[in-house]
């Protein structure tokens, strides 16, 4: 018998970063300006999978008492280059951060209004 874990045989599936825009609407709590219906959130997730990255995306912001509507996936860091996305520094600097960290970071909200 091993002592070796059962998924050793596996390959470990590297994390990467996924671009994702949230719609979200209101909730009591969710720190959005008073007169705003819902917003866009810009966030940068970590995950092996983009569904992985939507999953823990929707979990953390459900945690922070936001409400999550709509989720809508711009790709890994790769995909977006190979698509002719231009990525600034700043992008760069919080798609690493959230990579290091395995975290979901909100790099800009958006709210909007009737």
């Amino acid at each position: 018998m091993s002592d070796a874990p059962e998924d050793a045989g596996k390959a470990k599936r590297p994390q990467q970063v996924y671009s994702l825009i949230v719609q979200v609407g209101r909730k009591e709590g969710d720190g959005l300006p008073p007169r705003a219906t819902g917003a866009a959130l810009l966030c940068y997730a970590s995950g092996v999978d983009e569904a992985e990255a939507v999953r823990e995306t929707v979990a953390i912001l459900k945690e922070a008492d936001m409400a999550p509507l709509e989720v809508q996936g711009l790709g890994s860091l790769d995909e977006r280059t190979k698509a002719g996305d231009e990525i600034d520094d700043e992008e760069r600097f919080l798609m690493e951060r959230a990579l290091k960290e395995n975290s979901v970071i909100v790099a800009e909200v958006t709210p909007f209004f009737d």
